[in-house]
């Protein structure tokens, strides 16, 4: 089906356009720090349904609510002391909380649920946009659910422009991974349910206490948080995840096979298959970078024709482990 999405450029006149469509309960996909969401109207059942329609996603896979200020968290969910230190801490940001919910929200968002996940992001349009919407805003990841994140307007506009209307382009997402997701309803037990740039390490440090990691979450009823599906962040391509990969992998391997290393491999892997087959997300190695790139490479790689993607896992804490998740969850069958 042709796309009937329309890309719309930043401009104060969009912004207006765009925040009476959200008014009004339409959705618009939107430019974050973290990837492009598709946003509607967090307080209206109606538009929450409208998300989980248009991506295909579950009921049980509960939307992040985004606010513009600090003073709006109390309209949303019930803030206890640790998240407020980590708001001020990381806010605007990629760190999502989950807290009680308030009335405001309704179940639709939260998988019927007594919690949300919330957070500020720090892109300059969307909270622009916010603001003038004048509701928080529900935005999920911008895609068919269980698909690669889109990180650019154009991403979006293939994958989901024959179900949506508006793109507002914010230009290549600058970090790439998805939010840091802190489950913070128990202050006093702080739990990490996903990974992101915002490191585990550094909620603790402002904490001044240890940060769990969930245990493996239940593949049946509502989740507490998105992005806890054992598989999610898939191409279609079936992915092969390697500790390590080494010129005698690749050189095991079928030239219809397409390698992904994090950073630029040795002269012996690349001359296997010169061009076409080994590709690397930073040729440093910089795991910042290899995040931003991570979502666009698997992309490219579904749309190359090979059958299969061999992918190496990062090794390491803080975003080295936001990498392996994503990947790791790209990976499962």
């Amino acid at each position: 089906m042709a796309s009937t999405a329309r890309i719309y450029r930043g401009t104060s006149a969009n912004l207006a356009l765009l925040a009476r469509h959200l008014r009004a309960g339409r959705l618009v996909a939107v430019p974050t720090e973290t990837v492009y969401g598709l946003a509607g109207d967090a307080t209206s059942r109606a538009a929450c349904e409208r998300i989980f329609a248009a991506k295909g996603r579950p009921a049980s896979d509960p939307l992040i609510v985004h606010i513009a200020s600090l003073r709006d968290l109390a309209r949303v969910a019930a803030p206890n002391g640790a998240a407020l230190k980590l708001a001020r801490a990381f806010w605007p940001g990629p760190l999502t909380l989950i807290l009680p919910k308030t009335d405001a929200v309704p179940d639709a968002a939260t998988a019927g649920l007594p919690s949300v996940a919330v957070r500020m992001p720090s892109h300059p349009l969307f909270r622009r946009l916010i603001r003038l919407a004048g509701v928080p805003l529900a935005a999920p990841s911008a895609n068919p659910f269980g698909y690669v994140s889109p990180t650019t307007a154009d991403h979006v506009r293939k994958h989901l422009g024959s179900r949506i209307r508006h793109i507002l382009d914010g230009g290549p997402s600058s970090i790439g991974l998805e939010s840091t997701i802190i489950d913070l309803r128990n202050p006093r037990r702080p739990v990490l349910l996903r990974p992101g740039a915002v490191t585990r390490g550094a909620v603790a440090r402002v904490l001044g206490i240890p940060v769990s990691r969930a245990l493996k979450p239940s593949t049946h009823g509502a989740q507490v948080s998105p992005g806890q599906m054992a598989r999610h962040y898939s191409p279609r391509t079936p992915v092969v995840l390697h500790d390590g990969l080494t010129a005698r992998t690749v050189a095991s391997g079928s030239p219809e096979d397409a390698w992904l290393f994090i950073s630029k491999p040795r002269g012996k892997v690349v001359s296997r298959f010169p061009g076409r087959n080994v590709f690397w997300l930073d040729a440093k190695g910089d795991l910042r970078r290899a995040s931003r790139r991570l979502f666009a490479a698997l992309r490219e790689l579904d749309e190359g024709g090979f059958r299969l993607i061999h992918a190496e896992r990062p090794r390491g804490r803080g975003l080295a482990e936001a990498l392996a998740d994503r990947l790791s969850r790209a990976a499962s069958r």
